[in-house]
């Protein structure tokens, strides 16, 4: 069998011989070299439990997995010429497919899905779960330890912030509150809790002033009076007088010296004459004084009095700029570890309580687990023993604390010592630089690099095999893709990505093209042009609308005019789920993208993330929460009556709520019968509000009250994401809390909930996502709308950690002292850096078109585009000219591209329904409740019984109590038992109570009766059966049940006040009873002759009843039901 390169190379990286360390291109087929892999080591009976696969998300674990045990049930199903071409595909060499291996081959499935715990395929932190569960002593964890997702997180940092400001360190949150503006200190919070092993135990005030280098005994007194000596006030107000207020700049410099408090000045008044006095830290002369020059050389010419006092003022404020900076970053540094003292401490001590850990515990107790000295000896012995072979996926976007817990767990394989020296143990590591995005989660591009070289020499030394290889083939993108990638990050473009970008093209011969449209020129946002027009709503002629209609417009004309794509080696027309828009943030464009393609009808799945609390079917769900636990909020009450749930018009709800003169709930109530359905549905609810716990009241209204189906009448299926969400919401929170309505209203109000929307479940559907979320996915059609220039440095929290000092509490950069510098200039690299390879990853994901656009900024000064990069490159890759919307832009294209008939199915026509979609189904016939023989109608006593029903009932159901039990116990303790048994029907009286037991007593001591209360008689006796007279199914109860080999009699107790002389004279109730119990016994014991006979208790008299009478009784029943 030959190879071309593209295999060859992923056959040498997949040799399980030799430990790998792999860069593989997009689209290389990376996956299919770890499966691989895998698969090689299983042929090589390497036992399943004993190889460990580390990904990077569950989506990749699972879908590693799925492929690899596709490819082993495949093989157990083969005929054996194809498995045999299978196993040398694989790479396999052909002598070594032996008729063993082939049987080896076939059991692998079976194998690996009978191992106990199954093919370790997980993520890091699974893993670190996992270890942490399987020895919490030793990581000093609890055994039953929860992992607390984002949102417990947000939780529980509010409450311990909470316990701080009330008396837990009131210092430390006063110490915060001088710098962080705003209500919401959760991002500040996250912030922190990702530096919190930088942080350590904190730097003291000392430290830190000292690492600014600020003087000992430097204070903000000092500075300030080194800047004021006396006469500023006049001085500036005689410089005023030569500033023209009609000018800017000028006007500016007024506003500064109104706003500066003379008389008691602070620093905050030194920065106002710096701002007007000293030039700025990004110019030619760095904060220096504008000498000569303020505001402009004329009138500094024509300030010639005031010059001298004003150049030492000038001089003064320049020497005060540098050190007023390093204070106030020393200050607020020191307020970030007086915080970070108090609150690190509480809230680890919180998550202990609850026995929780964040997702960075469960990678730093492993990690500390794995290194602390004889106890780490004694894990890595017991996880040794288990694990031979380690892959790890995605390598690029491995945390430094990850790579180290990697180390840990191979650092015996280079050394071949360890617990198992029988086996050649290898280490698997795939990852692309190229491809690093995750840097806010902690990923280190540079650690791919690092730890190559560390398990180079450590194997290198042990005489181990290791090979450094390289995927460049890409079996995804068209040649004009991959030509016009290489040809953007050439040179100083592959800044983060790297100079010597290359890709092959597997799919040679595959059409592909390039799109550039012209940019969509800025439009500045202008007033409203009515006082009632919504402001968060952009105008007609906005960039951003104009872009996102041309692309509904390019978009609805692939899907009609025919233009074709190749998909699976088939040319067909392009299809709504070929197109993947991928944009960098979710800005404007991204929810206008969405609006325009929704307003021409096209087929869409929406936002790739969901935030909860903004889905309309969750608001209408929240609110009737809301209102059910608090009923006199007339807000949440009129939301859900407008809402689907229940459909009122804005009118009806008017009449209902002008002129009320109470809540809106109880006028409601008033109109009960105008709104019977509203008001039923609500009283049901509210009825159970504090019942149920808040999943099963959801359940109630979505399922028993047909909300689920109202709702996405209404707002389409779209809404069942959210529906579903708020349900899974409502479980965490029960596992949380103890449940409560209003807790979980509160719940829901407490943090905006974001879900992942699963790609793959779009169908044939646009889908519109991040870049960040394509990660690992791919498409026919890709287009790139938000290619503009981008601000970096969103995040204003910014917490610095330079090498030789404390975290930084870093403020604005453009007033940060000049220590600060180096570090925000390196900041700002690694952030170009992660932005070059984002935009890597975005046109990578095109297989056979890449449409590239934008709209508003494209430049700023040095900092370029993605746009302006793709643009610039293109001529040099043969892109020609091409208009686009009547101006000219760029394509480069290869291939057949000519129209063919479009797609039915990209059209959306309606296809023609089947023949039986229009007959009536046939009515099934409804289950009949079962009858009871003494519900079969027809008189139960003879005149004169005294007693109305009720009572007649109750008397006849004590005395059956006292015949069934008391033949149980023995007789001298009946007297003693009676009462207790009678309690059972509820409180008798003394008299009736003795009245009952004496005719109790009486049957059962008549000798005549024996028979019927013997050892051996069956007592309340359940049957069920079939009758064929009735053609229904009976179920009822015989008091007593007399078994002979070959006979059997039903004796019912009757407790008739009245009682018949004859069985003639028995009343038609009773006799169609007793008939349907003999035809029940009938059923039931076959052969048998079956008597019935009635017991009058009061006489305590047996009547058997002939068939002659109970027979005809029975069909005179069936005659008489409806």
């Amino acid at each position: 069998m030959r190879f071309d390169d593209a295999t060859l190379a992923q056959i040498e990286a997949a040799d399980p011989g030799a430990s790998t360390w792999l860069s593989a291109n997009a689209g290389s087929g990376k996956t299919r070299v770890l499966t691989d892999r895998v698969a090689r080591l299983l042929l090589r009976e390497v036992p399943p439990e004993r190889i460990l696969c580390l990904t990077y998300t569950k989506a990749a674990a699972s879908e590693m997995q799925n492929r690899l045990f596709r490819r082993l049930g495949e093989w157990a199903m083969l005929a054996e010429g194809e498995l045999r071409g299978a196993l040398i595909g694989l790479g396999v060499p052909q002598a070594e497919v032996t008729e063993t291996l082939l049987a080896r081959a076939r059991t692998l499935f079976a194998r690996a899905i009978e191992t106990p715990g199954g093919l370790k395929i997980q993520t890091i932190h699974s893993f670190c779960a996992a270890i942490l569960r399987r020895f919490p002593l030793e990581a000093g964890v609890s055994p039953r330890f929860t992992e607390m997702d984002e949102r417990a997180q947000a939780i529980l940092c509010a409450d311990v912030l909470d316990g701080l400001a009330g008396g837990g360190d009131v210092g430390a949150v006063d110490a915060l509150a001088e710098y962080l503006s705003g209500d919401d200190a959760m991002p500040f919070l996250k912030a922190l809790l990702g530096r919190r092993e930088a942080i350590g135990a904190g730097a003291t005030r000392d430290e830190v002033f000292d690492w600014f280098g600020v003087p000992a005994g430097e204070t903000e007194a000092r500075i300030v009076a080194d800047v004021f000596e006396g006469g500023e006030a006049d001085l500036c107000h005689a410089v005023s007088a030569y500033l023209d207020p009609e000018k800017k700049n000028h006007a500016s410099n007024i506003a500064r010296f109104q706003r500066v408090t003379w008389d008691a000045p602070g620093l905050a008044d030194v920065e106002l004459l710096e701002e007007a006095f000293l030039s700025g830290s990004d110019t030619k002369t760095p904060d220096t004084a504008k000498i000569g020059s303020f505001p402009t050389k004329p009138i500094w010419a024509q300030m010639a009095e005031l010059t001298p006092d004003l150049e030492a003022l000038m001089e003064r404020v320049e020497a005060a700029r540098p050190r007023r900076r390093a204070f106030q970053a020393a200050q607020k540094t020191a307020a970030l570890h007086r915080f970070a003292a108090g609150f690190l401490p509480a809230f680890e001590a919180a998550k202990a309580a609850l026995g929780w850990l964040d997702f960075d515990d469960l990678i730093l107790r492993t990690r500390a687990l794995l290194s602390r000295g004889g106890v780490a000896q004694w894990v890595l012995f017991r996880l040794d023993g288990g694990i031979d072979h380690i892959l790890v996926d995605e390598a690029q976007d491995t945390a430094p604390a990850q790579w180290e817990i990697i180390a840990d767990l191979a650092g015996e394989f280079a050394s071949g010592a360890g617990a198992r020296t029988d086996v050649a143990r290898t280490i698997f590591v795939v990852g692309d630089k190229k491809q690093s995005i995750y840097s806010f989660q902690g990923a280190d591009p540079g650690g791919f690099d690092r730890m190559r070289e560390h398990f180079r020499q450590g194997l290198t030394a042990s005489g181990a095999p290791f090979q450094d290889c390289a995927l460049l083939h890409s079996f995804r993108s068209a040649p004009p893709v991959l030509a016009l990638v290489d040809q953007v990050f050439e040179g100083e473009g592959g800044a983060g990505v790297g100079t010597d970008v290359e890709h092959i093209a597997h799919k040679a011969t595959l059409p592909g093209r390039v799109d550039i449209w012209p940019h969509v020129e800025e439009v500045k946002a202008g007033a409203p042009a009515q006082w009632d027009d919504p402001i968060d709503r952009l105008s007609d002629d906005d960039h951003k609308v104009i872009l996102a209609r041309r692309i509904a417009q390019a978009i609805d004309t692939m899907l009609t005019d025919g233009t074709p794509i190749v998909v699976d080696g088939q040319r067909r027309p392009v299809r709504a789920g070929d197109i993947l828009i991928l944009v960098q943030r979710r800005s404007d464009v991204f929810h206008e993208i969405i609006a325009a393609i929704k307003a021409r009808g096209l087929p869409i799945a929406g936002a790739d993330v969901m935030r909860l609390a903004a889905e309309l079917a969750v608001k209408d769900l929240t609110a009737l929460m809301a209102f059910l636990a608090t009923p006199e909020d007339d807000l949440s009450l009129a939301a859900i009556l407008r809402s689907p749930l229940f459909g009122w018009s804005e009118a009806g709800l008017h009449d209902l709520a002008h002129g009320r003169g109470s809540y809106l709930w109880r006028a409601l109530q008033d109109r009960q019968a105008e709104f019977p359905e509203t008001v039923k549905m609500l009283v049901d609810l509210r009825n159970r509000a504090d019942f149920l716990r808040p999943y099963d009241l959801l359940e109630r209204v979505l399922i028993r009250h047909d909300g689920r189906r109202r709702l996405l009448a209404r707002l389409g299926a779209e809404a069942e994401d959210g529906i579903d969400a708020m349900l899974a919401q409502a479980l965490a929170y029960e596992r949380l809390e103890v449940p409560s309505l209003t807790g979980f209203v509160g719940w829901l109000q407490t943090d905006d909930v974001k879900i992942k929307r699963d790609a793959s479940r779009a169908g044939d559907q646009i889908r519109v996502m991040t870049v960040h979320g394509a990660k690992g996915l791919e498409s026919p059609v890709v287009i790139l709308p938000d290619t503009g220039y981008r601000q970096g440095g969103g995040n204003h929290q910014v917490l610095l950690a330079p090498e030789d000092g404390p975290v930084i509490w870093a403020g604005a950069k453009a007033d940060s002292p000049d220590r600060l510098r180096p570090l925000f200039e390196a900041r700002a690299d690694r952030e170009a850096e992660e932005r070059n390879r984002l935009l890597y990853v975005a046109m990578t994901r095109a297989e056979s078109w890449l449409i590239v656009a934008a709209a508003g900024k494209i430049e700023t000064g040095e900092n370029g585009s993605w746009f302006t990069q793709i643009r610039e490159a293109a001529p040099r890759v043969g892109g020609h000219e091409q208009l686009f919307f009547d101006a000219p832009g760029w394509r480069i294209e290869t291939g057949d591209w000519g129209r063919i008939a479009p797609d039915k199915d990209a059209t959306q026509e309606a296809a023609p329904l089947p023949d039986w979609v229009h007959l009536r189904p046939r009515a099934e016939a409804r289950d009949v409740k079962p009858l009871s023989p003494s519900d079969l109608g027809g008189a139960k006593a003879l005149p004169g019984e005294g007693l109305d029903e009720e009572e007649a009932k109750a008397r006849g159901r004590r005395l059956h109590l006292l015949l069934e039990h008391l033949p149980e116990i023995a007789k001298p303790a009946w007297s003693a038992a009676a009462p207790g048994i009678l309690a059972g029907e509820g409180t008798v009286e003394d008299a009736e109570a003795g009245a009952l037991l004496q005719e109790a007593v009486a049957c059962l001591t008549a000798p005549h009766l024996a028979a019927i209360f013997a050892e051996g008689a069956l007592a309340e006796v359940s049957l069920t059966a079939d009758s064929p007279t009735l053609g229904r199914t009976l179920v009822g109860q015989i008091d007593r049940l007399i078994l002979t080999d070959t006979r059997l009699l039903a004796v019912d107790f009757k407790s008739n006040a009245v009682c018949p002389e004859g069985p003639e004279e028995v009343p038609e109730g009773l006799l169609r009873q007793m008939g349907a119990y003999a035809e029940m016994l009938a059923a039931i014991y076959p052969g048998k002759t079956v008597e019935t006979a009635i017991l009058w208790t009061r006489e305590a008299r047996l009547m058997p009843l002939p068939s002659e009478l109970t027979t005809p009784a029975l069909t005179r029943a069936r005659d008489a039901l409806p």
